[in-house]
């Protein structure tokens, strides 16, 4: 049951705040993938070349391995970034911090901790 001055958007300011937190987390999540694609692109920085041949066959596997994980938290990233976007647009629409399912307002604590979230913890939990 809807109060009439129960607030259905954030007001500008708090957006904003919301707006700072997000371009912040894009930012680190931006340095982490460069991060992650240097390591791609500069494999063997730990000098194991002039291993001996024996464990060659073993290296590659593992070399194999570090580089499927590393592509995987690089497709995470760009995932993440991707919905930090999102969330900017949202702002930019006044409707962030609205859930989806719900239609209420999200708690400003759970969009401090998750800002590309599109569910109240409500809705979350329902799931």
């Amino acid at each position: 049951m809807e109060t009439p001055n129960e607030k259905t958007r954030y007001a500008d300011a708090e957006l904003q705040e919301f707006k700072d937190i997000i371009l912040e987390k894009i930012r680190v999540a931006r340095e982490e993938l460069n991060s992650l694609a240097s390591s791609l692109s500069n494999p063997n920085l730990n000098g194991t070349d002039d291993t001996a041949g024996t464990y060659k066959t073993l290296e590659d596997g593992s070399a194999t391995l570090e580089k499927e994980q590393i592509n995987q938290l690089a497709a995470r990233q760009k995932k993440f970034i991707e919905q930090l976007e999102a969330a900017l647009v949202r702002i930019e629409n006044k409707t962030y911090g609205v859930c989806r399912e719900t239609g209420k307002l999200i708690q400003k604590e759970r969009l401090r901790a998750v800002p590309h979230t599109t569910l109240s913890m409500e809705a979350k939990l329902k799931q």
